[in-house]
């Protein structure tokens, strides 16, 4: 048993150990007395002894694991346990009004303000002023509702034990200053004892009500999408659902996030929204699902992007052209390398189709096959003269316009393909279309050069970056 539940069990037992002696003690003295907010007062504590046992049984009951059958845990018997006890509080009430009234206009009985009378009550405020307290510590430090409902509970008690002393106090005036009408004070006194519980108790019951249908926490849901809507990378929160079951709160998210984003990228914003979630609720259980923000209407290619990413294709270099008011559209398709051709030409007929039936301005679709690369292979020097290919690169790479200087040349045999990489500086004001034209103009040379190369990345910096 960890320390969370050792201690809210502990504080739950200790207050059905202070219940069981203030019952026996305001039932003793009521009876001795003849006082109705005595044993108005020892009826109250009886149920508050049998909603603190229902309370230790709830918080036993509730820090069960989820299982299979209870998947969200077994919180929710918390706020089972402070319902039963709203309802025990109004039955006491019911009863306190009854017997008011019937003593106020029907059955007089003698009130005795005895020493015994004053001094249980004062033991009593005493007891339920300590015990109150330290259920609302431990009820606030896990935010348990069972033990929140006693400590309300006895918080009350402390009020409604003044009243009732309150009432003994003028009694004990009528008798020694001869006011006959005081005497109905005791009687008045359990009625404000009753009038108390009502409020308390309706208050308690709404709260526990709003848990067990899942209303959301007040104020929860807008400090969470308060904090979500601060998050790098989230366009908008459209959906926040929240609920609590005993002390845990679960939430549950839907994001809009870019439509060019990587699986990658959107799992690491939804990493970031939950531990924002995480920051504010510690102990809360997040389940985050995000859905992409839909191309603009101009956006044509994102929006091919958009279709070939949920029928799960793998493309680049994705182009569209407008001839004679026709729209042709290139791009590149990865697939697995085993595929036999048949079989990659379906895969790139299925993308073809997909393309032209969600996007009907597109005429033709032109797809490029390329093999999706997915181990790594190993890399020798260039069968050729590694140095005279490299020299050569370099010198056909400076004699380009727009290349400012080169470096970091490198001519690798991978398989019976020859691999190239290179480093170019490059004007910093450059747009990066020129930028793109630059380096493909290289990859041309290159080629034309040496046929062998199957592969050719140029990496571009700005000039007086590192």
């Amino acid at each position: 048993m960890n320390e969370y539940s050792r201690e809210k069990r502990a504080v739950a037992l200790n207050s059905m150990g202070a219940a069981v002696l203030l019952t026996v003690l305001k039932a003793s003295v009521g009876i001795y007395t003849g006082s109705l907010g005595i044993l108005s007062e020892a009826l109250h504590s009886g149920l508050d002894l049998v909603a603190a046992a229902i309370t230790y049984i709830s918080v036993r009951v509730s820090d069960k694991p989820a299982d299979l059958d209870h998947p969200f845990g077994h919180g929710k018997v918390e706020h089972l346990s402070a319902f039963i006890e709203t309802g025990l509080l109004i039955l006491t009430c019911g009863w306190i009004v009854w017997e008011a009234v019937r003593r106020l206009f029907f059955h007089t009985v003698h009130v005795e303000p005895s020493l015994w009378a004053f001094g249980v009550m004062f033991v009593s405020v005493t007891l339920d002023t300590f015990r109150s307290r330290a259920l609302f510590r431990v009820a606030r430090k896990y935010n348990s509702q069972a033990l929140e409902a006693d400590a309300l509970h006895f918080s009350t008690d402390v009020y409604s034990s003044t009243v009732v002393i309150l009432g003994l106090i003028l009694v004990y005036v009528s008798e020694q200053g001869g006011l006959p009408w005081l005497q109905a004070a005791d009687s008045l006194a359990a009625l404000v004892v009753a009038g108390i519980i009502v409020y308390i108790s309706l208050r308690l019951g709404k709260k526990t009500v709003d848990a067990l249908v899942d209303a959301a926490p007040t104020g929860t849901s807008k400090l969470i999408a308060e904090s979500v809507s601060r998050v790098s990378g989230v366009l908008s929160l459209d959906r926040i659902r929240t609920r609590e079951s005993g002390s845990r709160l679960f939430v549950d998210l839907r994001l809009t996030l870019a439509d060019n984003i990587s699986l990658e990228h959107a799992e690491s914003v939804a990493h970031m929204v939950e531990g924002e979630v995480h920051r504010l609720f510690p102990t809360a259980d997040v389940v985050i699902h995000t859905t992409p923000r839909e191309p603009s209407s101009q956006d044509l290619v994102g929006k091919i992007r958009a279709v070939a990413h949920r029928g799960n294709f793998q493309v680049h270099e994705v182009t569209a052209y407008e001839v004679n008011g026709r729209v042709n559209v290139h791009l590149d398709l990865e697939v697995d390398p085993q595929l036999k051709l048949a079989e990659a030409h379906d895969r790139s007929s299925q993308l073809e189709g997909e393309i032209k039936a969600n996007l009907p301005e597109i005429n033709e679709v032109n797809v490029h096959l390329e093999p999706l690369l997915a181990a790594v292979e190993s890399g020798n020097a260039a069968r050729l003269d590694p140095s005279t290919v490299e020299r050569e690169l370099e010198e056909l790479a400076r004699e380009t316009a727009g290349v400012l200087d080169c470096h970091s040349v490198e001519a690798l045999q991978v398989g019976g393909n020859v691999v190239v990489r290179m480093h170019c500086t490059l004007d910093p004001d450059l747009p990066i279309a020129r930028v793109h034209d630059i380096t493909e103009t290289l990859e041309f040379k290159f080629r034309q050069a040496f046929p062998q190369i199957s592969k050719v990345t140029i990496h571009a910096e700005p000039l007086g970056r590192p």
